[in-house]
């Protein structure tokens, strides 16, 4: 068994273990629609015309809810992958580096037994940074 880090955000997550002090990266997790902005995710009805959309009030709050329900979704794949790695055996101690808000929606989507295994969380976003930084970041984290 050995300590996994995820470094993630809304858009990509990478899975980490650490054997010793090295760390080896395992899995990479893309969110193709974490990457888009909320006006990519919500698109008028098909056929309408510019006289029937919908008003700018209303797509706005649309839009904010496709993007929201886009994070929650990978936040819950992310969230399974780790289970799946908790119930192989395979995870003893998990490290958590993500922005503030992603953090937040990662840990509500991970189940009891797994959040137990979360030794240390960091709040930055780390998910486009080298390997070498990323080990820097979490080297003291045991």
């Amino acid at each position: 068994m050995t300590t996994y880090i995820v470094v993630a955000d809304a858009a990509r997550a990478r899975i980490f273990t650490r054997d010793a002090l090295k760390l080896v990266e395992q899995e990479n997790l893309v969110n193709a629609e974490g990457r888009l902005h909320e006006g990519d995710l919500v698109t008028d009805s098909p056929g309408a015309s510019v006289h029937e959309s919908s008003s700018s009030a209303a797509r706005s709050s649309d839009e904010g809810s496709a993007l929201e329900n886009a994070r929650e979704v990978f936040a819950k794949q992310v969230a399974d992958r780790l289970y799946s790695a908790r119930i192989d055996n395979s995870m003893e101690k998990l490290v958590i580096v993500a922005p503030a808000k992603f953090l937040g929606l990662l840990r509500e989507k991970l189940d009891a037994a797994t959040q137990k295994l979360v030794i240390h969380t960091l709040t930055k976003n780390f998910s486009k940074a080298a390997v070498e930084d990323i080990q820097e970041a979490v080297s003291e984290l045991r």
